[in-house]
C-alpha cells in the first residue's frame, strides 16, 4: 500500500478490483492493489477464461491491446472516457447511437457496483483498517464473500425451507 499526505493528514490506500458474474451479479474474483497501480494492469486477473463478453470502465482503455490479455477469448466492451462522451455530438443519429451504447454499456457495468455497496452499506468497510496490502485484501476477500451471501440470502432460505 502506499501512503500520500494532504495537508497535515496522511491518507492509506489501496483498490479491489472485482470480476463479477453477469447473470447472478456475484463476485467470483477479487484482486487488492494499491492505489497507483492501474486498473488496466489487472484485468487479466479478474476474468477465469470462460467469458463470452467482458464490460469494463474507462479504467480499462486499451485491454484488449495487451500483452496479458491476448490468450483471453472474449469480447472487451471498454467504457468511453467521460470527457470523449460529453464531446460526442448527440444532434447527430452516429453521436446520438454511440451514447446509447454507452448507456447499455453502465447499465451492465452497475452488476460490479452493487458488492461495493453491499460491503460498504451493510457492512461499513469504508476504509482500510489495517496497515499493509495482505491483511486489507484479506478482509476484502471475507467481505465480498459475505456480500455474495446477502445477495442471494432469500434464495437459499427459500431453498432450505422446500
Amino acid at each position: 500500500m502506499h501512503q500520500t499526505r494532504k495537508g497535515n493528514q496522511w491518507h492509506f490506500g489501496m483498490k479491489a478490483h472485482i470480476g463479477v458474474d453477469a447473470d447472478s451479479g456475484l463476485a467470483h474474483t477479487v484482486v487488492g492493489t494499491a492505489a497507483n497501480v492501474n486498473d488496466v494492469t489487472q484485468a487479466h486477473a479478474l476474468v477465469h477464461g470462460e467469458e463470452a463478453d467482458v464490460f469494463a470502465d474507462s479504467g480499462y482503455q486499451g485491454v484488449a491491446k495487451r500483452e496479458e490479455t491476448q490468450e483471453i477469448k472474449a469480447n472487451w466492451h471498454v467504457a468511453m472516457r467521460p470527457g470523449k462522451r460529453r464531446a460526442l455530438d448527440k444532434a447527430t443519429p452516429m453521436g446520438e447511437l454511440m451514447d446509447r451504447l454507452e448507456q447499455v454499456k453502465a447499465r451492465i457495468r452497475t452488476k460490479v457496483e452493487h458488492p461495493f455497496r453491499v460491503i460498504k452499506r451493510q457492512f461499513g468497510h469504508v476504509k482500510v483498517r489495517y496497515r499493509g496490502l495482505l491483511k486489507n485484501t484479506a478482509q476484502l476477500h471475507t467481505l465480498f464473500a459475505l456480500s455474495n451471501l446477502w445477495m442471494v440470502r432469500r434464495t437459499l432460505l427459500q431453498e432450505g425451507r422446500g
